[in-house]
């Protein structure tokens, strides 16, 4: 036996037999923090996986077979008109559920296919900070003023980033730009059609995830009290689109209906059931439609595979180094609050600092910063790092930094970090 070669293997095995030697089962904060994890699990199950991500994943995966490369370039690229560029760019998030990494071949591909770096830096940044489902989450989970600030900064930085990205490098631009040729033509469904069908899936999306306002009067309440009618709504007419423009076989939907309303009827104080029917339904009809149709349930199932085993490690991690709200973790509070409480310079740079090289999974922002303001931290840092931490991670900056080089790269970090900062302490003397 050749020793050398096990050293490796036999070194793994001590490290896993010391750990689970001396685990330390029966102390009162691990078993604590152990249980507060898995409690955060189960609430993130039960509350937000089949409601927020279900439709999150066929979101996703529409994007890539549904939008044409050439519609994109037609809004992004470097001949577009530049408010309608930057405006595109800066609101594309919002029917995306993409991390810091997964947006990275959609911006590499529409940077080298001639977008300008301005639209492209705002699409990059914008991608993974603000889908419709976190700014969703954020509101219901972390309170609305904070998702309203999320959503307003995050566009606001797209736009100003790329903006700024854009001027200073705008020599390396034009020059990159000039000898980039037009793409031909593409024959394809009417973009209205495309439209009306995003529409109605982040419309799903949006009306089932209407969260209970704490008032129980004005526009938010009373549209909750009918959320479950109008999402209802909505899902009829998206299989009207199915049927019509998609190429979906009446009958499947027709009958997914006619099961959604059953479930509906039996249990009407459940309606996750009749939701999950209808989903259930209509994957089963788009996967025997046609070859579009199949590869959409396949982008979508990839995108499941990529992002839910990631999203509930994170929860549990975020569960059981930092509790749920006004619970421990294993972490003491008061170690979160002498670093991050308040609103201090420090605490929102420290915010950002940390969010900018951390890596998020899509959505695990918000229950690690629920976690993290329960044990203390302050409202302008949670801000902070909402802002840096899903538009940027060490692994997405390292590709970034081959796609557009490293001054570009370290440009476009430092400027997230610093509007970042700037923006928490303004949140945090306000809130």
């Amino acid at each position: 036996m050749n020793w050398k070669e096990e050293i490796k293997p036999l070194g793994t095995i001590i490290i896993v037999f010391l750990a689970a030697f001396f685990l330390p089962v029966g102390v009162h904060r691990f078993d604590n923090a152990l249980f507060e994890a898995l409690e955060l699990v189960k609430w993130y199950a039960q509350e937000h996986v089949l409601l927020c991500l279900v439709p999150a994943f066929f979101i996703a995966g529409a994007i890539g077979v549904f939008v044409s490369q050439n519609a994109v370039m037609k809004y992004l690229g470097a001949g577009a008109k530049k408010w309608v560029a930057y405006l595109v760019a800066s609101v594309s998030g919002t029917i995306l559920a993409v991390c810091s990494c997964t947006i990275l071949p959609l911006f590499a591909g529409i940077y080298k296919r001639g977008a300008g770096l301005g639209p492209a830096i705002a699409f990059l940044y914008s991608g993974p900070a603000i889908s419709v489902l976190s700014i969703i989450l954020t509101a219901r989970i972390l309170g609305f003023e904070i998702g309203v600030a999320r959503a307003v900064g995050a566009i606001s930085f797209s736009i100003i980033i790329g903006l700024i990205m854009a001027i200073i490098f705008r020599k390396d631009d034009a020059a990159r730009t000039a000898g980039i040729q037009a793409l031909p033509e593409e024959k394809g469904r009417p973009l209205y059609r495309t439209i009306i069908y995003f529409f109605l899936m982040v419309a799903i999306l949006v009306f089932a995830n209407w969260g209970e306002p704490d008032l129980q009067e004005g526009l938010w309440w009373s549209i909750f009290q009918v959320k479950w009618g109008v999402t209802a709504v909505v899902a009829i007419l998206f299989g009207a689109v199915l049927i019509v423009w998609y190429a979906h076989k009446p009958w499947k939907i027709v009958v997914t209906g006619v099961v959604s309303a059953i479930f509906a009827f039996l249990f009407p104080h459940e309606p996750l059931f009749a939701f999950s029917a209808g989903f259930l339904g209509m994957t089963w009809s788009a996967s025997t439609a046609d070859e579009e149709n199949g590869s959409w349930m396949s982008a979508s199932w990839s995108f499941a595979k990529q992002i839910l085993p990631l999203l509930l490690m994170g929860v549990f991690v975020a569960g059981f180094l930092l509790g749920r709200p006004g619970n421990e973790g294993i972490m003491p509070n008061e170690w979160v609050s002498a670093v991050v409480g308040g609103n201090s310079l420090f605490a929102n740079f420290f915010a950002s600092i940390v969010g900018a090289f951390m890596y998020f999974a899509t959505l695990t922002e918000v229950p690690i910063v629920q976690g993290l303001m329960g044990s203390g931290m302050g409202k302008g840092p949670a801000l902070a790092l909402l802002l840096a931490g899903p538009a940027l991670s060490l692994p997405n900056m390292l590709v970034i930094r081959s796609v557009i080089g490293t001054k570009m790269t370290a440009v476009f970090v430092l400027l997230v970090v610093v509007m970042a900062t700037i923006t928490g302490m303004i949140y945090g003397a306000f809130f």
